[in-house]
């Protein structure tokens, strides 16, 4: 996974003014409007269970104070627009997107619940931000990539557009949704520009879990679109079980290889060889994180695995939980409540709260 800032803000003006964006569905990928109505598509139907017995009782009266303490950081740092995110990374879309999310993880939703405003808010950012062609970008704002951002935008909205059925919302996803599906290339994956050129797993895990959401709110993803994007998962997995940035070759690494195990989960597949290997191969970063052990994109790798062991359940949920839960006890800041990362804080403590909230089986993408 790289993080590069390949795609400028000018460069994203040039793209937008140029028209380079591919919205037009033409051929195969072409939408029928009674289908996108009635939502199905390609995907699998999710795997739905019991919540895993004790997975309440994981989150303790300590984490319970760590959550309320970095909800409320979180809402104090809202800026005036809605959005999220400081220094060069403020109006974000995926920050703020991320910290929509957050509070939705924790019983909220859009209008209601303690932390309603405060969706709204950053829901009303999102949609002000998402142009005609569906693509939701924030030109003067970093990124690592604009792609991110809207696999992340577009999460949101669907997560969003799922509790409330608000047509606005729907109005905005559904053009959000096409732009995905129109850009994906002929590998089966995306990048980080909103074009059909190359691709890497870690823009790919953002685009096939947006989708994956649209779907569970009814909205209509292509067969064609999730076959394909399982073909470039799988086709970027490593001997050892990992996954590689790009297809091409290179080596495994544990946030990617995360990001890989939840993208087949998105796509419906949950039994196969592929998803054992993966799981083993992040099984062996257990002991980093008892020891505290950090390193580069840590928190994004942590969301997907969370996201990996709760999905997977049993004695790998029940082992992995208890121990980033800890670590991330001892990260957070006991004066302010926030998590700190190098991208921005609001960006930390939005991951941190996701993780840690996970056992309440709120968001729709991780209901059990």
């Amino acid at each position: 996974m790289s993080w590069r800032r390949s795609f400028t803000s000018q460069t994203l003006r040039v793209v937008l003014a140029a028209g380079l964006i591919m919205t037009v569905p033409t051929g195969p990928r072409a939408w029928a409007q009674e289908k996108a109505e009635k939502g199905g598509g390609g995907f699998a139907e999710p795997r739905l269970g019991d919540v895993p017995e004790g997975a309440a009782e994981m989150v303790t009266e300590q984490t319970d104070r760590a959550i309320k303490n970095g909800l409320a950081w979180l809402a104090r740092n809202q800026n005036a627009d809605g959005s999220y995110g400081n220094g060069t990374y403020r109006g974000n879309i995926a920050v703020t997107s991320l910290a929509g999310l957050a509070f939705m993880a924790s019983g909220s939703s859009p209008g209601r619940g303690p932390y309603g405003a405060h969706i709204d808010k950053a829901l009303l950012y999102v949609m002000d931000n998402t142009s005609p062609s569906g693509f939701i970008a924030v030109s003067a704002a970093s990124t690592h990539g604009p792609m991110y951002s809207h696999g992340f935008g577009t999460l949101f909205l669907a997560e969003a557009y799922g509790m409330t059925h608000r047509p606005e919302i729907r109005e905005k996803l559904q053009k959000a949704v096409r732009l995905i599906i129109d850009t994906q290339n002929v590998e089966g994956g995306w990048r980080y520009q909103p074009v059909r050129k190359d691709a890497d797993l870690s823009v790919t895990i953002c685009q096939i879990n947006a989708l994956r959401a649209a779907r569970n709110a009814g909205l209509f993803v292509p067969k064609e679109t999730v076959d394909g994007c399982i073909h470039y998962v799988k086709t970027s997995q490593n001997p050892d079980g990992g996954f590689r940035y790009m297809i091409q070759g290179g080596a495994s690494s544990f946030p990617r290889s995360a990001a890989g195990v939840v993208a087949l989960y998105s796509a419906g597949d949950y039994d196969s060889k592929e998803i054992d290997a993966g799981v083993a191969y992040l099984r062996q970063y257990m002991p980093e994180i008892k020891l505290g052990s950090r390193y580069s994109h840590y928190f994004y790798g942590h969301y997907y695995a969370a996201q990996a062991m709760w999905i997977r359940g049993g004695d790998d949920w029940n082992a992995w939980y208890p121990a980033i839960r800890d670590e991330l006890l001892r990260r957070q800041s006991p004066a302010s409540g926030h998590w700190t990362d190098s991208i921005c804080n609001e960006y930390g403590t939005a991951m941190a709260l996701i993780i840690l909230q996970m056992p309440n089986n709120y968001l729709p993408i991780f209901q059990r």
